[in-house]
């Protein structure tokens, strides 16, 4: 269970990075496991910026005009990605040593909540929301 107030998204990907993290004394490929998942993280916010603004370019020159509801949703999307790339960085710049000053609650995450932690963000992705259009054509 998330507390409101911050990206739940976020929240998520610090519990399942602590429970990596603390994990890492017992098998090393967690330290590879996070490093990857930091990474596709931070493509994933790059690539969802780069859509946002394609997006709003087409819309501007199928229309000619421009809409202030497009351009505040584009703006939330924007500010949303920098804050999300923002907390990757510094985890990136925090040594795995120091991250547990930034756990949640490393005693709640155990081997079956990092499961459907990694479940539930995977079913957030592009392709396991358009599997069923594959599985149906």
């Amino acid at each position: 269970q998330v507390s409101g107030g911050e990206d739940e998204i976020q929240q998520l990907q610090k519990a399942l990075l602590d429970y990596l993290d603390k994990n890492t004394e017992i098998d090393a490929s967690l330290v590879f496991s996070r490093k990857f998942y930091i990474a596709q993280w931070f493509r994933d916010t790059t690539m969802e910026t780069e859509k946002a603004i394609k997006s709003q370019k087409d819309e501007d020159s199928s229309e000619g005009t421009h809409h202030a509801k497009d351009v505040e949703t584009t703006g939330q999307i924007m500010h949303r990605a920098e804050s999300r790339k923002k907390f990757l960085r510094s985890i990136i710049k925090t040594a795995p040593s120091q991250f547990c000053t930034l756990r949640m609650n490393s005693d709640t995450v155990d081997y079956e909540d990092a499961c459907l932690i990694v479940r539930y963000l995977a079913s957030m992705r592009p392709f396991a929301q358009s599997f069923d259009i594959y599985l149906t054509q």
